[in-house]
This record gives structure tokens, C-alpha cells and sequence, in this order.
């Protein structure tokens, strides 16, 4: 009995994957799942280096590699390997040679050099600190890089000494900053971010800038007497975060000149092939809840600034120069859909390819990346609902799939099949888009419990995308509905604004209109209706449960509870009450507390769960503690869950991922009728 078991196992390893039995989606598999990201084609596009990430189950991490393939599709490979972390390659402009950066020596990131015919490479760093925002000379023989440069702190605080031997508690912190702790960075130490050279024969980095400043995205100037760099440089930058400027610093005595001056951002300055101008992102700021990120054109004496996407009406996320100096290639969110398209220096559009996406693996987020050889051949991460991020290249506008990293798991599983939906919102008939995800085995003469699931930001995008926290519900009976209500992005800058200082209130109305539309679809059981969401997902939610007791459970994760102490123990105290809000809070209290979840807790009936990281600094855990003290003071049926380490980005473990999950199913299947 025993061979013929041995045997049977072997026979059935080696069926096709057409013939092995399907089964559903498992919380173990989001430890198998793998996406590309980081797409770097050769600059003569006959070759693509691309960044392969994936999960070690036995240490909970995520680790990436560097693999390489052919234009074609052949001779894919790995050019790091391991449990480690290599990432940010960037070709020379010869294409002989790559840097990157990696830990795989001592778990240390340095930045590494590697020379593509032997593939023999060689760290260029060996600081404490990582490099970041590599870029090469025109000429290739110098790296130009940011890195963080700590500085002693003053304190007022002087301890008097203490007696040989004794036992203290660590001396007291001294803070006096506007921005003194970042989510997933938790409380700063004193330093910035600075520019440095270096020598690709390697030797000791030269550190160019130093001031109390941020420095970002150097780039060379073509003759190599310049490096442009972003960095908001003006005495009142505290209070004005976002007002970053075009700087040009001159390497012969290292003197700062200012390329832009309108007050917003001006930022990720991009050289043209001809050298001759200047490509960069930004808008006029006027406190608005959202801006369409604009792209700007500008000749590198800083003359000369002309708007050349005037006529997109979508924030810009990403851009790179054609060949010819003409035009740069745009990527941006539109209706749910990353799309690519050549932007000529007149204005004119030509679309050169759409489904960019897949680089948000929990939920359906828009998340993408590209890039251009000199030839004009794309490389991109390719986004479905099907499945992450795969690599795909696009000649002539026709896309082609080079990649299936998830095939090995994906064959023998089936997904929710996801299908796109538009109904009209019932305050005043805007349409609004969203996707309905279903069962495996979906049977639409039967009746399914429904997930509201509602994304964050709140100016962000969900998409026809892959979502392992979607598909992990459906594989659990559930019809998942996601959407973009009003306040999202890639509708336009109206669209995204209609939540200006009234967020939140009509996107409440939205969703419950998708669910009235999802309904009636005639598969949704309306008995059975539960709602969901992080950050900006986790404040609906709460609003929702506060309006309307159709729902049976609710789990609000990571929320803003109530404003007034959102926008004072957040971490960018200096941007929140200023775009959100039209005054501080001791100035307007009736208005914040108006837009607080926490105003209308005495209606909240509906059994709810609460989930934050502990770490997390962008929505403090404190307003979730608050709203699980209102809900038992209330007597509603209420838990909290904490996730132990994790900042406001709960999946930065992938356990953390799985423990989201399987606390959000707990508590609905806990509630949902058999």
C-alpha cells in the first residue's frame, strides 16, 4: 500500500494543469504570491531588468531579486538570488552596466555596481544609512545620490549626572518639531536628506548639500556643472509642506539656484535626451482636498515654463522623455485603468497602452510602472484582475506578456471572477463606478452575503485590478463590492474635489447606492449585508454604521474617528488641517466634529470590530480606542483588534495581511446567517 500511494502522488503531480481539480483561494496562499515591479528596459530596448518580489512563510517577510529577460520574452534570469532584498536598478546610458541596491551581503543596503557582459558586480557604498534616488551621469562615469545625514540634536534637557553604578531610565526626549514622528518610520532622529557624488571606480562619496533641508530626485545636467534637485528651501516649510521648488545646485562652488517659484509643488525634475530642458511635476497650490498633478516643461536655465497637460484633466504619476526630445510618456489613472500615453511639448495625446497596474497586493489600488529605451520600446507592470503585477513590454502600441510569476499557483486555483459596474447615486444622479466580485462557483440563482469594501486615501483609485483581501472574501462566500465614490481620483479634478471640506457626506450616498446596484444585480442577499474599509475606508465605514443600521457588522480599520485629534497627533500636523479643513480646530469646532464619525456613535447599533496597527502614526490607534470606549459605552456589541508592530500600511508582514483577513471574516462569519 504504501508504493502504490507513493505512486499514485507522482502520477497525479505530473497532470496537465487544465486536468488538476480547482480549488479556491487560501489565507496560507498570500504567502506564495509573487508581482513584479520596478520594470528598467536597456536604453536599446533588448532587454528588461525587473524587480521579482516575494515571501519567505518561515521569517514573515517580503524579499525581491533582480531578474533580467530578452525584449522577446527569452532567456529570463535571475541576476540576484536569495532571501534577500535587491531593488531600484538603473542602466547606464551605454548599457553596460547597472546599479542597484541590495542587502545580500550583510543584511546592510549598499549600492552595487554590475557590469552586464560578466555580470560580476561590486558595492559602491558601505554606509549605515542607504543610498536612495541613484542616478547616473550623461557620461557614466558618476552616481549622483540622496542620503540621510544625521545631526546632533540640541537639547534643553540636562540631566544632572548620576551617582557611579546607579540604575536611570534612559534620559528624556526633547522635542521641538513641527514633524516629529512619520508613519512606518515611527519618531525621527535629527538629520536630512542630502546630495552626494560618486565615482563609479568607487572611493568615498562627495556630500554636496548641507543644510536643514530635504534634498530629493537629483538628476546631472548634461555637461555634468549642475545637478537639479527638489526640495522645499523657504523659511516657512513647516507650514508649508508642499511647497517644494526646481533647485540647480552649481558643482564649481556649490551654490543653490531656485529654477521655479510659484507657490505649490514643483518636483521629480527629468532631463531631455537633448539636454536642453527640463521636465517636472506640480501645481498651484490652493489648499484644495486634491490637485491634478500637472506636468511642466521648462528649459534648464529655468526659463521658459510652459504647461503641457493642460488639456489630461488626470494627475500626472509618472513621466519619462521620448527619444527625440518632442514629448514625454505619461502614466495616470483614468475611470479605474492605468494608461500610458505619449504627451507631444503642443499638448497632443496619443495613447500607447492601458491595464498598468498590479502593484497593490492587498487591496485593488492603482499602482503602476514604466519605462522607456531610446528606441521607444515600453516596458511596464502589467495589472489585472486575475492576477498582480506580470511584466509586459509595448512596441507600436501592442502589449505583450512576458511574465506569469503567479502561474504555478494560479493554475490549480480559481479565482472570483470580477465585473465592472456603474450605477447613479441617488443624491444627484453622478455616476459612479465599481466592481463586483463573485464566488468560485458562483451560481447566480443562489443568494450571497455581501462585503462592502472601501478604499482609502481618501484621493485615490481602485481599479480592475488584483486583490488578494477581495478574493480571499469571495473565496469565503462573499460578493465583494468595491468602489469609487466621489473624493477618488481619475475622474477628474471636479469629481475628486466634490468631498472639499465636506468629507465625509455625498460619497456616503455613492456607496449606498452601489449596494441598492448590486442588489439588484439578483444574486445579493439584502439580509446580509456587512461593510468595510482602511484609513479613509475605515472613516465610511464608521460614517456609514452611524447613518444607516442596514449593515449586520462592521469592521472599521484604521480610521479617523474624530477630527479634532486626528490633525493634532497625526503625523503631518503642518498639511491635514489645512487642506482638509478650512481652520484650525479651536477655530471651527462645530464643523469638525460635524464630519466626525465619533458625533454620531449614539446611532450606531450595527456590531463592530476595530483594527489598527499599533505603530501606526498617519491614523493613530488612539481614534480607534476612542470609538471602541464610545461603542461599549454605548452598549453596541464592539472588539478591537491591534496588530503588534505595524504602521498604518498593515501588510508591511505578510502575516499582518493574513491577520487582517481572518479578523474581518471572523467577526462577519460571526454574524452572518447559515
Amino acid at each position: 500500500m504504501k508504493y502504490k500511494t507513493l505512486i499514485l502522488f507522482i502520477c497525479c503531480s505530473f497532470l496537465p494543469a487544465d486536468a488538476q481539480v480547482s480549488k479556491p483561494l487560501e489565507l496560507l496562499d498570500v504567502f506564495n504570491l509573487e508581482y513584479v515591479s520596478e520594470p528598467q528596459i536597456s536604453p536599446d530596448g533588448s532587454q528588461v531588468i525587473y524587480t521579482r518580489n516575494f515571501k519567505d512563510v518561515m521569517t514573515d517577510k517580503n524579499h525581491s531579486n533582480l531578474w533580467l529577460i530578452d525584449f522577446k520574452g527569452k532567456n529570463n534570469r535571475p541576476l540576484t538570488t536569495g532571501n534577500h532584498n535587491a531593488r531600484a536598478a538603473r542602466w547606464s546610458h551605454d548599457g553596460t552596466k547597472i546599479v542597484f541596491l541590495s542587502d545580500h551581503a550583510d543584511d546592510k543596503t549598499k549600492l552595487y555596481l554590475m557590469w552586464m557582459d560578466s555580470l560580476q558586480s561590486v558595492a559602491l557604498s558601505n554606509s549605515a544609512i542607504a543610498p536612495s534616488d541613484v542616478a547616473w551621469s550623461r557620461d557614466d562615469q558618476h552616481l549622483v545620490f540622496t542620503q540621510f545625514v544625521p545631526k546632533a540634536k540640541h537639547s534643553l534637557v540636562t540631566m544632572p549626572a548620576k551617582p557611579a553604578g546607579a540604575q536611570w531610565n534612559k534620559p528624556p526626549v526633547y522635542i521641538d518639531d513641527m514633524k516629529y514622528r512619520a508613519d512606518g518610520q515611527g519618531y525621527l532622529s535629527a538629520g536630512n536628506q542630502q546630495i552626494f557624488s560618486l565615482s563609479i571606480d568607487g572611493g568615498t562619496p562627495r556630500q554636496l548639500t548641507d543644510s536643514a533641508f530635504d534634498h530629493r530626485s537629483p538628476v546631472w545636467s548634461a555637461d555634468k556643472q549642475n545637478i537639479f534637485f527638489t526640495a522645499n528651501l523657504h523659511a516657512n516649510h513647516e507650514f508649508e509642506p508642499l511647497n517644494t521648488e526646481i533647485y540647480r545646485l552649481q558643482l564649481s562652488d556649490l551654490s543653490v539656484f531656485a529654477l521655479t517659484e510659484r507657490f505649490g509643488p514643483d518636483a521629480d525634475a527629468q532631463l531631455s535626451p537633448d539636454g536642453k530642458k527640463l521636465a517636472y511635476l506640480g501645481f498651484d497650490d490652493t489648499f484644495q482636498g486634491h490637485s491634478v498633478r500637472q506636468l511642466y516643461v521648462m528649459d534648464v536655465d529655468g526659463e521658459n515654463h510652459r504647461l503641457i497637460s493642460q488639456e489630461l484633466d488626470r494627475s500626472v504619476q509618472g513621466m519619462s522623455w521620448s527619444s527625440d526630445s518632442k514629448g514625454l510618456y505619461v502614466q495616470y489613472t483614468d475611470q479605474g485603468d492605468g494608461k500610458l500615453a505619449l504627451l507631444k511639448l503642443s499638448g497632443k495625446r496619443t495613447p500607447i497602452a492601458q491595464q498598468l497596474g498590479g502593484l497593490s497586493l492587498g487591496r485593488p489600488y492603482n499602482a503602476a510602472a514604466f519605462s522607456v529605451s531610446n528606441n521607444n520600446r515600453v516596458a511596464i507592470t502589467l495589472g489585472g484582475t486575475a492576477h498582480p503585477a506580470d511584466l509586459a513590454v509595448v512596441e507600436h502600441k501592442k502589449v505583450r506578456r512576458l511574465t506569469q510569476v503567479n502561474e504555478d499557483l494560479f493554475s490549480y486555483k480559481q479565482l472570483g471572477a470580477v465585473k465592472e459596474l456603474w450605477w447613479k447615486s441617488s443624491v444627484d444622479q453622478q455616476p459612479v463606478q465599481g466592481w463586483l466580485v463573485t464566488p468560485p462557483n458562483f451560481d447566480a440563482k443562489n443568494k450571497y452575503p455581501l462585503i462592502l469594501e472601501i478604499h482609502g486615501g481618501p484621493f485615490a483609485s481602485y481599479g480592475a485590478v488584483f486583490s488578494a483581501e477581495a478574493q480571499l472574501f469571495a473565496a469565503a462566500g462573499y460578493v465583494v463590492l468595491y468602489a469609487n465614490p466621489r473624493g477618488s481620483i481619475g475622474y477628474g479634478q471636479a469629481f475628486a474635489n466634490a468631498i472639499h471640506h465636506d468629507y465625509p457626506n455625498n460619497d456616503y450616498h455613492d456607496l449606498m447606492s452601489g449596494v441598492d446596484a448590486a442588489i439588484a444585480e439578483g444574486y445579493v442577499d439584502e439580509t446580509q449585508l456587512f461593510v468595510t474599509g482602511g484609513s479613509g475606508g475605515g472613516v465610511l465605514t464608521a460614517w456609514i454604521i452611524g447613518h444607516t443600521n442596514r449593515f449586520k457588522a462592521a469592521v472599521v480599520a484604521k480610521p479617523v474617528i474624530n477630527w479634532m485629534s486626528f490633525v493634532l497627533y497625526a503625523d503631518n500636523p503642518g498639511f491635514f488641517y489645512k487642506y482638509w479643513f478650512a481652520n484650525k480646530p479651536w477655530e471651527d469646532a462645530e464643523n469638525y466634529l460635524k464630519r466626525s464619525p465619533l458625533s454620531y456613535v449614539g446611532n450606531v447599533t450595527t456590531p463592530t470590530m476595530l483594527l489598527t496597527g499599533e505603530e501606526d502614526y498617519r491614523t493613530p490607534i488612539a481614534e480607534s480606542e476612542q470609538y471602541y470606549a464610545a461603542l461599549k459605552l454605548q452598549k453596541v456589541d464592539a472588539a478591537m483588534v491591534r496588530i503588534p508592530g505595524s504602521s498604518h500600511g498593515i501588510a508591511n508582514r505578510p502575516s499582518n495581511l493574513v491577520a487582517k483577513v481572518v479578523s474581518i471574516l471572523a467577526w462577519f462569519d460571526k454574524y452572518r446567517s447559515s
